[in-house]
């Protein structure tokens, strides 16, 4: 697909370098280390991904997208979400290896794995999974850890010379998995057979065995890494920006890449993390988090990406759940929104999904109004002039607008309409009663929210009465409190009838202080 110079954006840009570098044919790979919710901090690796790979898919080049998850990683800690009692002892095993926190799955990884995956499919993300507890046990691994044991003075070096520290005398790149214990990091390695593809290891617990390579234990982070990059053949790699610092796992990996596997190393992708308004960086083990298949039931998935996509890897993305999310939604449905990026909206698309025309913050009050009652908030936006051929979109909008409510929408956001004049109304003064009573003589049925703004003005003017009180009094006499959604727009998706004969009955209350002894 042909885009214009205006139009340009980082994907198209990165995958311009990616081709004059590296040619035509590419594999991209991302993964996670499932021992925690994997959040929407974590989605930025997998949405980037995407984007490069639908980039060079259009093009015609030639492009795999992978997802490995780790699976066969240790658990670390007794992290604060888990029963410490249950799962004290199983720190030190592979995430793969021990037992699920809700007992509905396969093991602890798969709990977190499998939602994420199921999110993967609703953000319209197809990538061929792999579970590296299961490339290990087939034996995926054993050729590259046969010639990481064979250099490991070699590795050892790299990693002294890229990162300044020393590694112990009894270093070893490969962890043996304890047949007894089955700690996968207690073990040291004694020997090996490259030939029996085997190794012979001293355990903590006591324990002295040989394992063979394929499931008997795992490479170490740093050199796992580059092996994988030999294994899938891999050309292109987002990654943290931790991954991306001086002597971090990349720079490290780009040695043991070259030196130890000849290869080349994938072109870094290094991204900036995205935090939670209020609460900073997220994190699975510090419980920091804001899970994909939980934001995935208040906004759509196509909004998702494009809320990563709009911004370049290498800039952070701050994540506020509360208003700035309708903000968000309101840019993606908005064909005249300034802001709008029309190449992240291209790379947003999924298929089938499209925008319904109707502001989500408009939305949003039109399902409070109508209590969730669907033929009333359809009645509503009809009598608001939107159009209703996309009734499905339309459901599917006013169904997120509810869970939002439900989950991150601010106090002065949510409201309902009074059934009585509200005992707050009678406290209203004299200037704002009569502003009142004027509003409801000049409402007309099918009057628009910007006519019934400009009215509001008007009246503010020709009463010289501040806007702040108007408004009040608008929200005292209909919800009982002194805010509420823009007025106007508000307004306009009550029945007149009903707001003439509520403002009439306001102006006409008396207050404890107006009533005769």
């Amino acid at each position: 697909m042909a885009t214009t110079a205006k139009a340009r954006h980082w994907a198209d840009l990165l995958a311009d370098d990616l081709s004059s570098q590296r040619g035509h044919r590419h594999v991209i790979n991302t993964g996670i280390t499932p021992s925690g919710e994997i959040h929407i901090g974590n989605m930025r690796e997998v949405v980037t991904a995407d984007a490069i790979h639908r980039v060079l898919s259009e093009r015609g080049d030639e492009s795999h997208l992978l997802y490995i998850a780790d699976t066969y990683d240790p658990l670390r800690h007794v992290y604060p979400f888990l029963d410490r009692q249950r799962y004290q002892d199983q720190v030190g095993k592979p995430l793969s290896e021990i037992p699920c926190p809700c007992g509905q799955h396969p093991s602890y990884s798969e709990h977190f794995l499998a939602p994420f995956l199921a999110s993967l499919e609703q953000l319209g993300i197809r990538p061929t999974v792999h579970r590296a507890d299961q490339l290990y046990k087939a034996g995926t691994y054993s050729e590259t850890i046969g010639i990481a044991l064979q250099q490991r003075d070699l590795i050892r070096r790299i990693l002294k010379e890229e990162t300044g520290r020393d590694t112990p005398d009894d270093w070893s790149p490969f962890n043996p998995l304890c047949q007894v214990c089955e700690h996968i990091t207690q073990a040291q390695v004694t020997g090996f057979s490259v030939a029996a593809q085997t190794v012979d290891y001293v355990c903590r617990c006591g324990q002295r065995g040989t394992t063979p390579m394929a499931g008997g234990g795992k490479l170490t982070w740093r050199v796992d890494w580059p092996a994988r990059w030999k294994i899938f053949g891999v050309t292109v790699e987002p990654f943290g920006k931790d991954h991306a610092s001086k002597g971090g796992s990349y720079d490290t990996g780009v040695r043991i890449a070259r030196e130890v596997y000849g290869i080349e190393p994938p072109y870094p992708v290094p991204y900036e993390w995205l935090s939670l308004a209020g609460k900073g960086d997220m994190s699975s083990s510090k419980g920091n988090v804001l899970s994909i298949h939980a934001m995935l039931e208040v906004v759509p998935p196509e909004v998702l990406r494009y809320l990563i996509l709009r911004v370049p890897p290498q800039r952070s993305i701050r994540m506020d759940p509360g208003l700035p999310l309708l903000q968000l939604i309101d840019e993606y449905d908005d064909v005249e929104a300034k802001n709008r990026d029309s190449r992240a909206l291209e790379l947003s698309a999924i298929s089938g999904v499209k925008p319904i025309g109707v502001p989500y913050r408009h939305m949003v009050t039109v399902v409070q109004v109508a209590q969730g009652d669907a033929d009333e908030w359809l009645e509503i936006l009809r009598r608001n002039g939107y159009q209703l051929d996309n009734p499905q979109g339309l459901r599917q909008r006013a169904a997120y607008a509810r869970r939002w409510l439900e989950t991150f929408a601010p106090e002065d956001l949510r409201f309902h309409v009074q059934e009585q004049l509200p005992e707050a109304a009678k406290a209203l003064d004299g200037e704002q009663k009569q502003a009142l009573r004027l509003l409801g003589e000049r409402l007309r049925p099918g009057m628009t929210g910007e006519q019934i703004h400009q009215l509001i003005y008007t009246l503010k003017d020709e009463l010289d009465v501040k806007p702040d009180l108007l408004f009040k009094a608008i929200y005292l006499a209909l919800l009982g409190k002194s805010q509420g959604p823009r007025a106007g727009w508000f307004l306009s998706t009550l029945d007149a009838t009903f707001v003439k004969q509520r403002f009439a009955e306001a102006a006409a209350a008396m207050g404890v202080s107006e009533q005769c002894p």
